[in-house]
């Protein structure tokens, strides 16, 4: 079994759980979650019993030492976690409408993970990784990107298998709307790119099929593109394959994707050669849909980390 180093931010996500009347006002209430994304995949991998590590910044506060416990309490690996003496823990507010799906207000101006800098970024991450993964969070502003470059680069020439969730979050970008340079620049240092179909949409007006060929010519291997509850695409050099995810019912949206990202993570450090099992057809969709039952289960639950799998969660009814 291989190990899976997840990179990026982690943050407090504070989901809307409803309101109470309050005389003339109605005053929302929220309960506090562990949450961020690479964060969310690192807990994803241990639960289903994969040997995961995070790699980041949080402050050195209440919140940065709940995200660190909650951490090891999944039995995630935190030895690359630092903490900031001074910056604040990011945070999200989530809100969720009729349909379970979100929106988000952020509070991530200077936070302890966007300061992680290149010299933060030791050798020792990489020595015993097998898969790195990454997503757009830490490329919002300049230097967590060149801090997230510099990580990339070290992991490949450790020779780990790198993989990107694109996972925009537009509103955490200085204008709005996500760069899209800044995050197509970084096919040609990944194996693997799980991306949305609104995504992809998003990065490559032209559609599916530019996308997919200029990612692969760039050195992609395989590119899954989700759609929510719809088909789920496999795309590969010689490979393509669509996978229906199973019918679920949906509560809360957070970490749907993560669950997802971790699931397909942990089955393929499962994988003898890795590699080689991005470009095996019938490999690849049996990884898929071990993933998509995870996203499933995730979204009929409220929270992330609470949320996600354990592999007995996932054994067939008797």
């Amino acid at each position: 079994m291989g190990t899976v180093t997840c990179f990026g931010e982690a943050l407090i996500d504070f989901l809307n759980t409803g309101a109470k009347q309050e005389g003339p006002i109605r005053i929302p209430e929220f309960r506090q979650f562990p949450g961020g994304a690479p964060a969310n995949v690192a807990v994803a991998i241990s639960k289903l019993g994969g040997e995961a590590a995070f790699a980041g910044q949080v402050g050195n506060d209440t919140f940065g030492l709940f995200i660190k416990q909650a951490l090891e309490d999944y039995q995630v690996d935190t030895t690359n976690l630092v903490l900031h003496p001074s910056a604040k823990t990011a945070l999200a507010f989530v809100f969720l409408d009729d349909q379970g799906e979100r929106s988000f207000e952020f509070f991530r101006t200077n936070t302890a993970d966007l300061l992680l800098t290149p010299l933060d970024v030791k050798d020792r991450w990489f020595i015993d990784t097998d898969i790195f993964h990454f997503c757009s969070n830490t490329l919002t502003d300049t230097a967590i990107a060149e801090t997230t470059r510099v990580a990339i680069t070290k992991a490949r020439h450790q020779g780990c298998l790198v993989s990107f969730d694109v996972n925009l979050r537009h509103n955490l970008w200085p204008n709005g709307q996500a760069d899209i340079k800044a995050v197509t620049d970084c096919f040609s240092q990944v194996d693997l790119i799980k991306v949305s179909k609104d995504e992809l949409d998003y990065l490559e007006p032209a559609g599916e099929k530019a996308f997919v060929q200029a990612a692969i010519a760039q050195g992609v291997k395989t590119v899954l593109i989700t759609d929510g509850g719809n088909t789920i695409k496999v795309l590969a050099k010689g490979v393509y394959s669509e996978i229906t995810p199973p019918k679920t019912t949906v509560v809360d949206t957070t970490a749907a994707g993560d669950a997802f990202t971790g699931g397909f993570l942990f089955a393929l450090s499962e994988q003898s050669d890795i590699r080689k099992t991005l470009g095996d057809q019938e490999k690849l969709e049996e990884l898929v849909l071990f993933a998509s039952k995870c996203g499933a289960f995730t979204v009929a639950r409220q929270g992330a980390f609470t949320a996600l799998p354990t592999l007995d969660d996932l054994a067939p009814e008797d």
